[in-house]
């Protein structure tokens, strides 16, 4: 005997089966009321069985059917279509399902091609295609939608998710353009990209964050004239829409982000205070603008407009805001922001993203090593469960500028034992690491290594540093030669490292060579005009010094002046060489005087 379904029993199993947080345990005393009153066999018990269950135990209810209906076929194929290896028996399922007196639904259509989507099967994809057209369902939006994903992701056929987007009745759903648009922008067409967005917006159409974040995708992949092209374009366009248009906010938000890759932070700024504040709500935007001054080394900005962001309760910082965020920290070295950030992850229970998202690991480990707290920078990378050759690459640069060469030869090693290849930055950073440890041997070994036995072809980069190392531990002729004979034409690091080198080991007449050099290739460089005319003047060549000089007014040279930047209470303070700007300056100026007062006092 079975329960019925306008039983009180059957509505309560019901709605217990409905509930939200149900327990491991719970749910066993439920499955098993449910077996006593013989409700297992009922279509909409079983379904919410199915979809409570992983897919072993799952797969066990359903075959206790012995008539299942289209809802159960319908659960159990959409857990299959979450499992990546499970294509074939979810394609089993429906042939099974083909078989029995029942019709597919658009939701028996929409899991199906989402497990297309796992496999990149093109047969699958061209047989439910057809199953589609038979039963009625291309007129069907969210059908459409996963026709358009499983052309576009599983298989990369741009033309056949084209042809089935342009054939859509109805074009008024986000999905399928932010699909497309995510599909070209990972493809690198970031032309294709922009397109479908502009179309998007001028049908007046809402882009959603995904679209958005798929949108600066594709935007920072395009070249100069391409970015110049679609900041005219969409400039001109914004103009179609008033003040407060979630349309005009998505193209502001593209603008903000185009005119910080072009490199124009002022224009970044006037895109970003034209986002209404329903456009601020999206971490995007805020991603946007941050990201422009990180990248054009303007990282108090960032700062200050990162504690307007936490400040609006609207607006959440994600792990791509603490990236940029972590960078800027680096830039400063503000090390008390940079621990508010991994203290702020915490307190949101993010501390374990770090032990699986390398991304925002390598980017605190990065910060921490640049603030010259390598014990911090240690248990971050220590704490990552699956370390990759960027994060090796980082804390191996990490160690190389804070001196500590053998530690990072050490850890270079561990990672060659993991059986990770290293690319052309872990050469870098490992180069580097002998070059500020002055172990010569051992990175003259690696720069051989690095072509013979790791097959890469050494960079202008990589060239730079190897002189480098050289010219500091007095090997002068030798790197000389090297900067001659390479495939490059020397840069201004390269001459720089000879020049270092020069001054380093007293090589003068060779010094004036190398400052010349440098002029040569980087003219509006103070540091070879400064290097020069003070060569010169050891030697008391007057005149030369003196056309030197009428030679940097005449470029419009200037020398730059030194930089600091101090934290106190949270805020970052910055000091430049000359006269001083600081709203303290007087009493800073009073603590100096006092302090060389006391110094002159005898001991």
């Amino acid at each position: 005997m079975y329960l019925k379904s306008n039983s009180p029993d059957f509505f309560e199993l019901y709605n217990l089966l409905q509930g939200h947080n149900i327990s491991r345990c719970h749910l066993l005393q439920i499955h098993a009321r449910i077996i006593c009153l013989g409700a297992h066999q009922h279509s909409h018990i079983a379904t919410r069985l199915i979809g409570r269950y992983s897919l072993p135990i799952a797969l066990r209810v359903f075959k206790q059917l012995r008539a299942p209906r289209i809802f159960p076929f319908n659960a159990i194929i959409r857990i299959l279509s979450e499992e990546k290896s499970q294509s074939s028996l979810t394609v089993s399922f429906f042939k099974r399902l083909k078989q029995q007196p029942l019709f597919p639904n658009d939701f028996t259509f929409s899991f199906l091609l989402k497990a297309c989507i796992h496999s990149g099967n093109a047969d699958y994809v061209s047989q439910f295609h057809t199953q589609i057209m038979k039963a009625g369902f291309l007129g069907n939006s969210a059908v459409c939608n996963g026709l358009v994903a499983a052309y576009a992701k599983g298989l990369k056929d741009f033309i056949s998710a084209h042809k089935v987007f342009d054939e859509m009745p109805e074009k008024n759903m986000v999905f399928s353009w932010t699909c497309l648009i995510d599909v070209y922008a990972k493809s690198g067409l970031s032309e294709k990209a922009l397109q479908l967005f502009f179309l998007m917006v001028k049908g007046n159409m809402t882009p959603e964050n995904e679209t958005m974040v798929s949108v600066l995708s594709a935007c920072s992949k395009l070249d100069i004239g391409e970015l110049e092209n679609w900041i005219e374009k969409l400039t001109d366009t914004v103009k179609d829409y008033g003040p407060v248009s979630s349309t005009g906010d998505s193209i502001n938000m593209v603008l903000t982000y185009l005119y910080g890759k072009w490199g124009n932070v002022d224009k970044s700024k006037e895109a970003f205070d034209r986002i209404g504040d329903n456009g601020k709500t999206s971490v995007v935007a805020w991603n946007a603008i941050i990201g422009a001054y990180v990248q054009n080394g303007c990282a108090l900005e960032a700062l200050s407009l990162f504690k307007v962001m936490i400040d609006n309760p609207y607006a959440s910082p994600n792990h791509v805001t603490m990236v940029s965020i972590l960078s800027a920290c680096s830039q400063v070295g503000d090390i008390d922001l940079g621990i508010w950030v991994h203290e702020y992850m915490k307190s949101r229970g993010r501390e374990n993203v770090l032990c699986t998202n390398s991304f925002l690991a390598t980017a605190m480990v990065d910060m921490y090593c640049k603030c010259g707290d390598l014990s911090r920078a240690k248990k971050v990378f220590q704490s990552l469960l699956s370390k990759d050759v960027i994060s090796y690459s980082v804390m191996i640069m990490g160690l190389a500028v804070n001196g500590e060469g053998q530690e990072a030869l050490t850890l270079f090693n561990e990672m060659l034992d993991c059986g990770l290849c290293p690319n052309s930055g872990t050469f870098l950073s490992i180069l580097c690491a002998c070059c500020h440890s002055g172990l010569l041997e051992v990175g003259r070994q690696i720069f051989q290594d690095m072509k013979i036995r790791f097959s890469i072809s050494p960079q202008l980069e990589h060239y730079a540093c190897y002189i480098d190392l050289l010219a500091r531990v007095g090997h002068i002729e030798e790197a000389l030669d090297v900067a001659k004979s390479m495939p490059f034409k020397p840069n201004n690091f390269v001459w720089g490292a000879l020049l270092g080198g020069c001054l380093l080991h007293f090589k003068g007449k060779l010094t004036q060579d190398m400052s010349r050099k440098l002029i040569e290739v980087d003219p509006q460089n103070s540091a070879g005009y400064v290097m020069l005319s003070n060569s010169l003047a050891r030697d008391h060549e007057w005149s030369e010094v003196s056309g030197l000089r009428q030679l940097m007014k005449e470029q419009r040279v200037k020398k730059h002046r030194g930089c600091s930047w101090i934290c106190i209470d949270g805020l970052v303070h910055e000091f430049l060489a000359g006269p001083c700007s600081h709203p303290y300056v007087a009493s800073i100026n009073g603590m100096l005087g006092f302090l060389l007062k006391e110094m002159k006092l005898p001991s």
